[in-house]
């Protein structure tokens, strides 16, 4: 668990870190530069040693696993018919916003958010209501005047991200009942993608799946989980959905069939390895995100014309740049060799999203080269 030791990633077809020339240093999409945990290893191991990689189907284990777990983690009892596998988790919130009506209808959210909110909630038959997340109370809010004030009967389902990509919210309780109280109040379904929800860096938070507060949301939820940004297996392709209604959950699988494939052992494996083997790597892991956080968040807020507000959870900073002047600031980055992400393409502006799971080394060579974009010596 040498989570210093820097791992070469180029030129293995890594979506990552081969999108930019070799002179760019990539700290834009959401996956990790650390190598993976023994047991996954192992498990992974063992199917290529057996030899036959055919259809595969869910092994026991880890459905008690992931259901011991949202009663440990989540304080949820859940039934194993409730979960829905998925061989990712964007397919799931593509397939929420298609099961809920057939009829146009309108898919509510606060922005900025992770981008295929944006896609999944204004594609065919379904309007985007985007409602700016408002700063307050030194943190980023949901603006729930402005949610009331733009409901409508076309109003069908909420979005939700939390923790919350990209601005690092951990939502609490009172923000989540009330959240609650305006989706029964307003007859919606609520999708809550949780993919980040083992990835609290502020100790005095704790993750609460909003589905778990009363039966009302529950009826009404459907929650996305994944181990892949916790474990960094991403490109194995292992999410669930948990939809406790029956008739919610049908309509999500008659959408899902035969445009999904099925899951494989080694995304099946690897999860149960991650979920089951793996917690003393996630800790280990978590306190050296920890401190890249405070690195990152001290180096950031040194350089004129940036600033970063403390993250809750994940390892996405959100930087504000307003004050440099440089619309196409993250165009600048680019040419001076940092890869970042622009807020435009998660429906925001004035900031850029940098990846900090990476060795610290690359965390202190990205920071001089914004140092030289912003002529800071």
């Amino acid at each position: 668990m040498d989570f210093n030791s820097l791992v070469d990633r180029r030129n293995t077809n890594s979506y990552k870190w081969d999108k930019y020339s070799e002179d760019v240093l990539p700290l834009w999409v959401a996956d990790m530069d650390f190598e993976v945990a023994q047991p996954i290893k192992i498990a992974l191991q063992k199917i290529v040693d057996h030899g036959v990689i055919g259809y595969s189907r869910t092994p026991d284990e880890l459905v008690e696993i992931v259901m011991q777990r949202l009663k440990t983690r989540h304080n949820w009892d859940i039934k194993k018919e409730w979960i829905v596998w998925l061989p990712g988790l964007v397919p799931g919130l593509h397939t929420a916003t298609q099961c809920v009506s057939d009829d146009f209808y309108s898919v509510m959210t606060s922005t900025p958010v992770y981008r295929p909110f944006l896609e999944a909630a204004d594609m065919g038959k379904r309007r985007l209501q985007d409602i700016p997340f408002v700063w307050q109370n030194q943190r980023w809010e949901m603006d729930f005047e402005e949610m009331e004030r733009t409901a409508n009967p076309s109003t069908k389902l909420y979005m939700l991200c939390n923790p919350h990509n990209p601005n690092g919210r951990v939502f609490s309780k009172e923000e989540l009942e009330k959240l609650s109280d305006f989706c029964v109040k307003n007859d919606l379904f609520i999708c809550s993608d949780e993919i980040h929800c083992d990835l609290i860096l502020d100790e005095t938070k704790e993750h609460i799946s909003i589905a778990s507060l009363n039966k009302e949301i529950e009826k009404r939820s459907i929650t996305l989980l994944a181990p892949s940004k916790t474990f960094n297996i991403a490109g194995l392709g292992c999410s669930l959905a948990i939809i406790p209604d029956e008739e919610l959950r049908d309509r999500f699988e008659k959408k899902k069939y035969g445009m999904m494939p099925m899951l494989s052992a080694f995304a099946m494996e690897s999860a149960l390895a991650a979920y089951k083997d793996s917690e003393d790597w996630r800790l280990e892991m978590l306190k050296y995100l920890k401190g890249n956080h405070e690195y990152l968040l001290n180096e950031i807020n040194k350089i004129p014309g940036l600033k970063m507000e403390p993250l809750e959870a994940t390892y996405l900073a959100w930087v504000n740049y307003e004050s440099t002047g440089i619309e196409d600031f993250v165009s600048v980055l680019e040419r001076f060799g940092v890869g970042v992400q622009d807020a435009s393409i998660f429906g925001g502006k004035w900031y850029f999203r940098l990846n900090f799971a990476t060795q610290r080394a690359n965390l202190e060579e990205a920071i001089k080269r914004i140092k030289k974009a912003l002529n800071v010596i």
